[in-house]
């Protein structure tokens, strides 16, 4: 018997064959979807992970000394303020920080990695030695703005109270530090009341005898210091002219701050590094009134990070951003089985191959933590590549199938791994992986009959 199929039944036929195929695609779509769910839940335990990791870098640097700051001696003159006022002469109290003409620091760092558990972080000691000059005319023209006192106001400057204060951020960090060599007298410091932007230690120095001396007298000190720091150290401009010199056996150094160095070297063995800032190069001048709004020497401060690149939970968050394209790409090859081999997976099957591979980034980021990124990297990709390629054999009905997926997929984790450890050129990688991607698949499917096919999954 010969069936006549009106125009039509032909139209309707076609139009059910194609909802057929773009259910089960959107359906695929559908699930790779829904693998977001589980992939979330993985960024949150990194994020989780790597909360916990900064604390325990917190109590190695309450221990050992946190990121420092160090700047040069600077003078906090007090001064006493009469004004005018309706209801007469009030009487306010302040203090003047005033720079240094001239500011040396040479130093070299000796640094390490320092364990919390199963955390760990770059700490240092730090041999410093900081040396250069004050200039009696700057004092002077303190003293002269006093004699010429405004109607309205009047200022005393109390010269002989003086402190020469010595900014460092964490005082706990000191584990040496040598008199203050003044003009060839030697001072001890002692601990100050960190008022205003710069946290410090300091030392009561009359100042009268300058305003004595003749000229435009240089007045010269020197120190050296060893510190203790986690990370970073950066050194204060505080002077009309700063150099700073360091060196360091660290071979990844991040040069940071305001200002970067003037000249560097760097070799697999550490760097060295020279900077030079000018009193133009700032926001701010040579003197200022000590809790002035809107002066903060501590934005201008430079100096390097003992970095470590991509550390291994930036390496793993990393990772986990291509999760949804993995997923996508391993669907994308189920579904080319079924096309190329005429075979049918279920979406139960789908989905757990997708569970099987968001299980890589928690393998990944438990086992990091414990062997390194790169051996934990291997272990994972190499455990889901079997499990997948094991899983696609047996629901292919083809172990040639299965292994060939399996190798794929383990392709595509080694693709994964040169995204995840280049910094530079990871976006570039991953563009052209992408669409060698693409392109792979319009030529494997450029053949394919679709209406065919649906037909064929509609008769089985």
């Amino acid at each position: 018997m010969v069936l006549n199929i009106g125009p039509s039944e032909k139209h309707t036929m076609f139009t059910a064959i194609g909802q057929s195929i773009t259910l089960k695609v959107l359906g695929i779509g559908l699930l790779a979807l829904l693998m977001l769910i589980p992939l979330l839940q993985v960024q949150g335990l990194i994020g989780e992970r790597s909360g916990l990791r900064a604390q325990a870098i917190g109590d190695i640097a309450r221990r050992w000394g946190a990121a420092q700051q160090v700047g040069g001696a600077v003078l906090a003159i007090p001064k006493r303020v009469r004004v005018s006022t309706s209801n007469g002469w009030i009487t306010q109290e302040g203090t003047e920080i005033v720079l240094a003409d001239r500011l040396d620091i040479t130093g070299t760092l000796a640094p390490e990695v320092r364990s919390y558990g199963i955390y760990s972080t770059p700490v240092y000691l730090a041999e410093l030695k900081l040396s250069g000059q004050f200039r009696a005319r700057d004092l002077r023209a303190l003293a002269g703005r006093a004699g010429a006192a405004e109607e309205t106001r009047e200022t005393t400057w109390l010269f002989d109270q003086a402190e020469l204060r010595l900014p460092i951020t964490d005082v706990r960090g000191i584990r040496r530090i040598s008199a203050l060599k003044v003009d060839g007298g030697e001072h001890a410091f002692g601990p100050v009341n960190g008022n205003g932007a710069l946290r410090a230690i300091a030392l009561p120095l009359d100042l009268s005898a300058w305003l004595k001396a003749p000229g435009d007298e240089a007045h010269r000190f020197e120190l050296e210091l060893t510190l203790a720091g986690t990370g970073s150290l950066q050194f204060l401009p505080l002077a009309r002219r700063t150099e700073a010199s360091l060196a360091a056996p660290w071979p990844n150094p991040g040069f940071g701050g305001a200002f970067l160095p003037a000249q560097r070297a760097l070799d697999a063995k550490g760097f060295s590094a020279q900077w030079q800032v000018l009193d133009l190069n700032r926001s701010y001048g040579q003197h200022w009134q000590e809790g002035e709004g809107g002066i903060d020497p501590t934005a201008a401060a430079f100096g390097v990070n003992l970095y470590q690149p991509a550390d291994l939970y930036q390496r793993n968050e990393r990772a986990g951003k291509y999760g949804v394209l993995f997923v996508a790409l391993t669907f994308v090859a189920f579904f080319l089985f079924e096309v190329l081999k005429k075979l049918r997976v279920h979406p139960v099957q789908y989905l757990l191959v997708g569970l099987a591979l968001t299980t890589f980034y928690v393998v990944l980021l438990a086992l990091s933590e414990q062997i390194g990124f790169a051996w934990a990297y291997l272990a994972a990709a190499t455990s889901v590549a079997v499990l997948v390629g094991g899983y696609a054999a047996a629901v292919l009905r083809a172990r040639k199938a299965g292994a060939v997926l399996g190798a794929a997929l383990a392709l595509i984790y080694a693709l994964l791994y040169g995204l995840v450890v280049s910094e530079q050129y990871s976006l570039l990688m991953g563009a052209l992986a992408l669409l060698a991607v693409v392109a792979a698949l319009m030529y494997l499917t450029r053949k394919v009959d679709w209406y065919a096919y649906s037909s064929v999954v509609r008769q089985s």
